[in-house]
């Protein structure tokens, strides 16, 4: 009886636990869910469940989910040893949503998007003037040469304050100098239509004002960038802010027409004088004059930028040695190189609505929209030129050679086109000439105006005033002297073949003489 009850009892003994064990694997399945969802509750919470153990979820499902969306394009931070993906059962977020990647445009970009906007600007006050002194003259009765007298006016002031305006560049900093000079030349814009209406004298004297508040802005514009940019890619941050400068000419010339049939005198200069206002409180709030200074910089893009200047300039409160400065031939070559440049710049700039008009005997519309052409297309080969510049410099040759090939181009270049010039009989031959001899005049902006940095990187913005002081001397002259020219001769061709030798001369100077190492080091 032992031997038969036992093997009965036995297997009767397991049978009933075994099957509770099934019965409660069925109950805990059937509860599974109930049972996730409580538990993923108490887990964002960092709680425990009764009296027991803390219990973590780091369940299969979601781990391999985690990984599928991984692969699909979720940033893992591997420097913290963190996933950041799509919180999983959340009612926060949708499981479908993605992580979006907020894109950080370079600080040292809005900087120069900043000094191309009021470059812009700059050029656009500029040019205002040699637009509206057509029907102005007309009104007033005014000869040719005195036309050149009151266009140069505003060169009287600039002439001045480019040397000091470049001295406090290097003491104070590019920044604090050029909100100054764009305070007060928005406010001689705004006035220029009164003073007209009251006086010539009036005019010429709102006219000096202004040309010596514009003084600072390329002083200002060059120190910015030396600092802002490291050297391998000043010439395309040159390039992109002389673009504003050269759009400044088609934004006026375009612009100039319209307002003055629609608005009458005023209207061009309260719009213009209005921008540079607003441009003034962006630029106080956002803009400093060297990176270091920037609270919104990141260290990385700081390091970048101080790791690439291979110059390193001090700030010096002694007056700049004007005398050392001027007993090197490299100066000399920068300095013919900005009179050259600013000659012929300005006689295009003053006189080509005036040139179109008498010698194509075309409208004041048409010839805005002739004159505004090249400057458009002057804007997009600066930038070319620029970046030509940076990549030669890049590939390994030599920074000395780089300046001296931009200077040949944007020399020799406009010299050629402007003896061609002489033989357009059509505005629309004229228009091609002259767009070929600005689009190839703006390489000299990867030249003689980076040369500055080059040479004596810690006295740019005093060199930078010599040189522009000298070039807007040119102006000047060549501004006044075209006026005299016509008069006398009733034609453009004599003044623009002497402006295509001085561009040969200079050309020759330059290479004979200038350096892109650095001369200066005191």
């Amino acid at each position: 009886m032992a031997t038969t009850s036992a093997p009965s009892s036995y297997p009767s003994c397991f049978s009933k636990p075994h099957s509770n064990l099934k019965d409660l694997n069925k109950t805990q399945l059937s509860y599974a869910p109930i049972l996730q969802a409580k538990l993923t509750k108490q887990w964002r919470g960092f709680s425990s469940i009764g009296n027991g153990p803390r219990i973590r979820i780091p369940n299969k499902t979601e781990h391999f989910e985690r990984r599928r969306r991984r692969n699909d394009g979720v940033v893992r931070c591997t420097a913290e040893g963190l996933e950041r993906g799509i919180l999983v059962g959340g009612g926060r977020r949708s499981s479908s949503s993605t992580e979006k990647v907020k894109v950080n445009v370079p600080e040292r970009l809005k900087v120069v998007a900043m000094v191309a906007a009021v470059m812009c600007l700059c050029n656009a006050d500029r040019v205002v003037m040699s637009v509206a002194v057509v029907p102005l003259a007309a009104k007033l009765g005014w000869s040719s040469s005195f036309l050149g007298i009151v266009q140069s006016s505003f060169l009287w002031g600039y002439i001045f304050s480019s040397v000091i305006g470049g001295a406090l560049v290097d003491k104070y900093g590019g920044k604090k100098v050029m909100a100054y000079g764009v305070a007060l030349w928005s406010l001689a814009t705004l006035l220029t239509p009164l003073a007209a209406n009251h006086s010539t004298t009036s005019l010429l004297a709102i006219r000096v004002v202004f040309g010596l508040a514009e003084g600072v802005a390329f002083p200002s514009m060059s120190t910015l960038i030396s600092r802002w940019f490291p050297t391998q890619e000043r010439a395309s941050a040159v390039g992109l802010s002389m673009a504003g400068f050269h759009l400044g000419n088609v934004a006026g010339f375009l612009l100039t027409p319209i307002m003055l049939s629609s608005m009458g005198m005023s209207g061009p200069f309260i719009l213009f004088s209005s921008f540079g206002l607003v441009w003034l409180m962006i630029w106080a709030l956002k803009v400093s004059n060297d990176p270091k200074d920037s609270s919104y910089i990141s260290k990385s893009e700081l390091l970048l930028i101080q790791a690439g200047k291979t110059d390193s300039p001090v700030k010096n409160d002694k007056f700049p040695p004007l005398r050392l400065l001027l007993s090197k031939l490299p100066t000399w070559a920068i300095i013919f190189a900005n009179v050259t440049n600013n000659w012929g710049y300005f006689v295009l700039l003053s006189w080509m609505p005036v040139y179109f008009k008498t010698v194509f005997n075309v409208n004041l519309k048409q010839a805005a929209w002739f004159s505004a052409v090249p400057w458009g297309t002057m804007a997009v080969s600066g930038f070319i030129a620029g970046t030509i510049s940076d990549n030669l410099i890049k590939t390994g040759y030599s920074l000395t050679l780089v300046r001296k090939l931009m200077q040949s181009i944007g020399f020799i270049g406009p010299g050629v086109a402007l003896l061609c010039l002489n033989y357009a009989k059509t505005p629309i031959a004229a228009a091609v000439l002259l767009t070929i001899a600005l689009s190839l005049s703006s390489f000299t902006q990867a030249g003689y105006f980076l040369n500055m940095q080059d040479i004596a990187p810690q006295y740019a913005g005093f060199l930078h005033g010599i040189s522009n002081s000298a070039g807007t001397l040119a102006a000047i002259i060549s501004t006044i002297g075209t006026g005299y020219f016509v008069q006398w001769l009733g034609s453009f061709q004599a003044f623009l073949t002497v402006t295509a030798a001085l561009y040969f001369a200079a050309a020759i100077f330059w290479n004979l003489f200038a350096t892109g190492e650095r001369v200066f080091y005191d």
